[in-house]
């Protein structure tokens, strides 16, 4: 079995090869790469969704890590709504940088060393992100061919480049991609995860999301605090 959670973080277009320092120094970094290999800087994820999508992907959410980045995500929008704020007075991340985002602390259950972030849930994780591609109905043979083409660039591997092949041309099982999440904490990860990869623009789009969000059963402030903290994070177009 190929590593889950390395995949994730070339599907959000992390992890770049050359970056170092600070994650304000890689923010920098991160931005030449971006302007001149725009594939690799947004990740698997602007093959599948398109480069508007991708380079939206690309402020914090792309200079920390892939699993870093749902697990600091989902970690902040859950530590903000246990604190009673409303997610327009809640602190969140900018996308510039100047505020970015925080890493779980270790006796976290969002942790990037917790349990419960086995290799298991970082596929389940990625295949919610496919599903969510694949909401709005715009991924059809030719599409999935294309999208094959530029994955295959990105050199995952070929039991990687098979996985996503089979995910983009079966039917979501969204009661399978629910059952996988466990715990508050994995719905948190599961949820907030879905909505990097979608923008709810469309109907379909934001009729998926509130079928998963009624699936796993989060509370609505909840759900709107990850919508924010998602939101935030991201590079406006």
């Amino acid at each position: 079995m190929f590593d889950a959670k390395k995949l994730l973080d070339q599907f959000l277009g992390s992890q770049l090869p050359g970056l170092s320092g600070s994650v304000r120094d890689k923010a920098g970094q991160f931005g030449g790469i971006a302007k001149n290999n725009p594939l690799k800087s947004a990740g698997i994820a602007a093959a599948i969704l398109g480069t508007k999508t991708g380079r939206k992907l690309a402020g914090n959410v792309a200079t920390i890590g892939g699993i870093a980045a749902v697990a600091g995500l989902g970690y902040l929008a859950y530590k903000n709504y246990q604190s009673g704020q409303s997610p327009q007075a809640a602190p969140q991340p900018t996308p510039a940088g100047n505020q970015p985002i925080a890493l779980p602390p270790p006796d976290s259950a969002f942790s990037l060393e917790s349990p419960q972030l086995t290799n298991d849930f970082a596929l389940t994780l990625i295949r919610a992100m496919i599903a969510a591609a694949k909401a709005d109905g715009h991924i059809d043979a030719a599409e999935r061919a294309n999208i094959m083409e530029k994955v295959h660039e990105v050199d995952l591997g070929s039991e990687a480049e098979a996985f996503i092949r089979n995910e983009l041309a079966n039917p979501v099982d969204i009661d399978e991609l629910v059952a996988a999440a466990r715990t508050e904490e994995q719905k948190v990860e599961l949820y907030t995860a879905t909505r990097l990869t979608i923008e709810p623009d469309t109907r379909a789009e934001r009729g998926y999301l509130d079928l998963l969000a009624g699936r796993l059963g989060l509370p609505d402030a909840l759900l709107d605090h990850i919508d924010a903290t998602v939101s935030a994070a991201k590079v406006q177009a």
